[in-house]
């Protein structure tokens, strides 16, 4: 250890540690999925920046360790975006830097079983500001939120029916500060034993007390059309083509709904009528109506939008979602005056996307209501569950990870929809056009087959539908909101404490 201290003296030695300890969290998510690791993963960061020699340091250790977070997480965006990478890494890092201060002030020297009390609360309450501020979609959306890498885990997902995935994320943090505390704080142990049955109890509540999605007995069946890799000239007209042919193969099926990913068709059907006479003769020939995703220059009003549109078998329904939260750089960029520059590095948006105005649920038949939203807005637990308030049944995304094939990202992606669905009791839906598409049922547990990246397929799931509300759709995002209280009152306690001592 003593070797390790004087190892670490050095600033930059200190940084690299601090930015590899803040990027192994990124091992408990897709593709890695080793999210067992989350329980853990944070420790080595803890441990690091408790040691820090003055506050100041322990911000850096922050700061770094976030870089390293956020460079890790996003590292599939390096062929988009390439040097301009790390300059938003280092950016949202930043964001970890007064995390780190509280972490030393809570845990560093000796810290009594009355500090390590106050750390269980007060530490994960500032991951979760974190995770707050940076879910802004201007700062990048809620991309990579520590709770999310327990999709999998369905006492997590039962969790995430109660506070979102701001629960889990919360109780996440607060294990590994109590088992930092074990490892290296040996007076203060009860504390957190303390703090580790205290989140058995939280999961254990979860459990046996939140209300269970309530089955309906009915069940639709949606079919989700994902056509593959298509690029090089003419691929909007090519990728439609093949659209159409895998669409054809589920006639006879008794297909209810049938969704293509997002930007399936790349031309705005007003301007071309031709292929919405081929989308309508589809929906008769499938007796099902179809859910596309047009990504295209308006001819109605001025400016590029991504809409779902809903065709029925006498052609568009009137149903249109204009998505309303864009991809900073993928599809606009942020302050352009300022940070145009990064169309000239990697590929940003030359030409900035319009925003729709409001969500949309729309009426399918035999009474079924579905919530479409578009790609990066599956990160965002509001449009999930204000979609459920506005009386979706069954939740639809519509996406397109193509740039990103042959990355973590088309998997990150399709998990956040596990997520979304036991946030809210309501099954969701994934459609990609390159994959990886999935369908969860409401309790976030995997229906059917994932649609791999190397799939060219039309595949149909059979969904059960449910009723009933979630505590999240009930109560919303009450977790962060409990978190600012907890550093509030954290933070005029030391106020009082310091005038006391002063006087």
């Amino acid at each position: 250890m003593r070797n390790l201290g004087h190892h670490l003296a050095s600033p930059w030695r200190r940084s690299a540690a601090a930015a590899v300890a803040g990027a192994l969290p990124v091992l408990a998510f897709p593709a890695p999925n080793l999210w067992w690791i989350a329980y853990v993963a944070l420790v080595p960061w803890l441990l690091l920046v408790r040691t820090a020699p003055t506050g100041r340091r322990a911000a850096f250790d922050g700061w770094w360790g976030g870089f390293g977070f956020m460079l890790v997480m996003h590292h599939w965006l390096l062929p988009s975006l390439h040097v301009f990478t790390f300059v938003l890494a280092a950016l949202l890092g930043a964001l970890w830097a007064p995390w780190g201060w509280l972490v030393r002030r809570t845990l560093g020297g000796s810290p009594s079983g009355r500090r390590v009390a106050a750390a269980l609360l007060v530490v994960p309450s500032g991951w979760l500001t974190i995770e707050l501020i940076r879910s802004w979609q201007g700062l990048g959306g809620p991309w990579g939120v520590l709770g999310a890498s327990q999709w999998q885990v369905e006492a997590a997902l039962r969790l995430a029916s109660v506070g979102g995935v701001w629960l889990p994320s919360f109780l996440v943090v607060a294990l590994n500060v109590a088992v930092a505390v074990l490892v290296a704080v040996r007076r203060a142990r009860m504390p957190a034993v303390a703090g580790l049955v205290a989140v058995a109890a939280a999961g254990s509540a979860a459990w046996a007390g939140a209300p269970r999605p309530e089955q309906t007995g009915e069940r639709t069946r949606i079919a989700l059309v994902q056509p593959g890799v298509v690029a090089g000239p003419d691929s909007a007209d090519r990728r439609f083509d093949r659209e159409e042919r895998l669409t054809r193969e589920l006639a006879g099926k008794d297909v209810d709904l049938v969704v293509w990913g997002e930007s399936s068709v790349g031309f705005d059907l007003g301007d071309r009528p031709d292929l919405a006479r081929r989308l309508t003769a589809l929906s008769r020939e499938t007796d099902a109506e179809i859910l596309v995703n047009v990504d295209a220059r308006r001819s109605d009003k001025p400016g590029i939008y991504k809409s779902s549109v809903l065709i029925g078998p006498d052609g568009p329904t009137g149903d249109r979602y204009d998505k309303m939260r864009l991809v900073p750089f993928g599809e606009y960029v942020p302050a352009r005056s300022l940070l145009g520059w990064a169309t000239s590095v990697g590929k940003a948006a030359g030409e900035d996307r319009r925003r729709g105005s409001e969500q949309v649920v729309m009426a399918v038949g035999d009474g079924l209501r579905i919530g479409p939203m578009v790609c990066f807005e599956t990160a965002f637990p509001d449009m999930s569950r204000h979609l459920v308030q506005d009386g979706a049944g069954v939740l639809l995304a519509q996406s397109s990870t193509s740039t990103f094939q042959r990355s973590w990202a088309p998997e990150q992606h399709a998990s956040l929809a596990a997520l979304r669905a036991a946030e809210t009791g309501r099954p969701m839906v994934h459609a990609t056009l390159t994959g990886v598409s999935a369908v969860y049922g409401a309790d976030g547990a995997r229906i059917g087959p994932w649609l791999g990246t190397d799939v060219s397929a039309a595949h149909v799931y059979e969904v059960p539908l449910t009723r009933g509300t979630t505590l999240y759709v009930r109560f919303g995002d009450w977790p962060p909101q409990a978190a600012l209280v907890v550093l509030a009152v954290y933070g005029a306690v030391g106020l009082v404490r310091s005038r006391c001592i002063a006087s």
